[in-house]
């Protein structure tokens, strides 16, 4: 059997099917790239099989019904039952998998899949959502504001708790760990939690406001679970994991022992496979899949801070309706967060193109305020309330001193 009789453009996916959207460049004609990467990723091989069964094709065999020329997309729906519902690593083995190694494709990135419902079904989704993550916090109409403790790593665990419970007073609704700092010798992971969310306790008990500290498990599967229990037992809501690194697989799994926790997705490592824009794999898929295991919150980039993504792109990953915000079957939308080299005077721009259903996370631009992170958590709430208000920065800034400081220091042109 020839792999172009894996290409039939004429074919309408049915409502079972699972449709992958890839960019292709190859030596081939791009009719034939497109026949070679349905059939590897489905049923065929690159020679003709005895053991291969007429019966066998039609039921299993992945179509490419759509190549344009042009942009080198094609579509390629794929039979449900090529699939082992509910796992995740089986359909990037297929979709994501061999193809990219077939020599007469130079480039090959997977830009999206759609899933039939039936495929959605197995999974649980996130446990809270947008809306369950609002309730906890009792913020209902406004961006939520986050930090990162700075530096990275370096701090004991008394000295991070006592930063995370400074910016709370000042503010702050939601303090982070960051991504590469798990069970250090000079902060261990229990001594950690146990102290910020004792100061969490306090600055509550203050303020009379809510607060979310999210703390890194980041592990193997084993000590993941450890580490998300002893958080649950010391009263914490919310566990951080790295899903690059740790894997989707292992996100799922951790969703499905129903801890009650929300889970926080730091996409640290995605641009290893999602920045180059003809080779890889997406970002939107990343997220969707992120969605589906599990994640509450989830990286999907600033389009005005240091980190890679255009503004098309983290429109799509937040807005678009199978991403990772819009209705969904029975899946609950994703928290979208902005991290990244953000500092007050972003904000206007940010929650203009992206909305209030945010957490918009500060780390150097918080912490390197001059006259310190108490001043750098009050600038940054101010100037998410001017964003709010829809005051400019420069007028809010005339009432504000903390904003005002903020602005001159890192010489904002509009403060000019």
């Amino acid at each position: 059997m020839s792999n172009l009789n894996y290409v039939n453009l004429k074919y309408k996916p049915s409502i079972t099917d699972l449709v992958a959207t890839f960019y292709v460049e190859s030596e081939l004609p791009l009719r034939e790239a497109a026949g070679e990467i349905a059939a590897e990723s489905s049923i065929g091989t690159w020679t003709e099989l005895k053991t291969l069964k007429k019966s066998t094709v039609k039921k299993l065999g992945a179509r490419v019904f759509h190549i344009d020329p042009i942009k080198k997309i094609i579509k390629i729906a794929y039979p449900l039952d090529d699939f082992e519902l509910g796992s995740i690593p089986q359909l990037l083995s297929a979709v994501a998998g061999n193809i990219f190694s077939i020599k007469m494709v130079t480039h090959l990135r997977l830009e999206d899949i759609d899933f039939p419902k039936k495929y959605i079904d197995k999974f649980q989704g996130p446990a809270f959502g947008i809306e369950g993550i609002r309730k906890h916090l009792k913020i209902y109409n406004r961006p939520l504001i986050g930090s990162i403790i700075k530096p990275k790593v370096g701090l004991s665990a008394k000295e991070h708790a006592q930063l995370a419970y400074t910016i709370w007073k000042n503010g702050v609704d939601v303090v982070k760990d960051d991504e590469n700092l798990t069970d250090m010798t000079f902060n261990h992971f229990t001594a950690r939690v146990t102290e910020v969310l004792k100061m969490q306790k306090k600055v509550e008990k203050e303020t009379g406001q809510k607060k979310m500290a999210i703390l890194n498990v980041t592990a193997r599967p084993d000590i993941m679970l450890q580490r998300a229990k002893f958080i649950k037992k010391m009263g914490g809501k919310c566990a951080m994991i790295d899903i690059v690194s740790t894997g989707l697989d292992n996100v799922h799994w951790l969703r499905d022992q129903n801890l009650g926790l929300i889970l926080h997705g730091h996409r640290a490592g995605h641009s290893m496979f999602t920045r180059m824009k003809h080779h890889g794999m997406s970002m939107l898929v990343e997220a969707k899949l992120a969605r589906l295991a599990g994640i509450d919150q989830l990286h999907t980039g600033t389009v005005v801070g240091k980190m890679e993504g255009s503004a098309r792109e983290v429109i799509d990953i937040n807005k678009t309706i199978e991403s990772i915000t819009g209705k969904w079957h029975h899946i609950k939308p994703v928290m979208p967060i902005a991290s990244g080299g953000l500092y007050p005077s972003l904000i206007p721009s940010l929650v203009k193109i992206l909305g209030q259903d945010l957490i918009i996370n500060f780390g150097g631009g918080l912490h390197g305020h001059p006259k310190g992170s108490a001043a750098g958590a009050r600038a940054c709430v101010q100037a998410t309330e001017a964003a709010m208000k829809g005051v400019t920065l420069r007028e809010y800034a005339k009432d504000h001193k903390e904003l005002k400081e903020a602005l001159q220091y890192w010489q904002i042109k509009e403060w000019k």
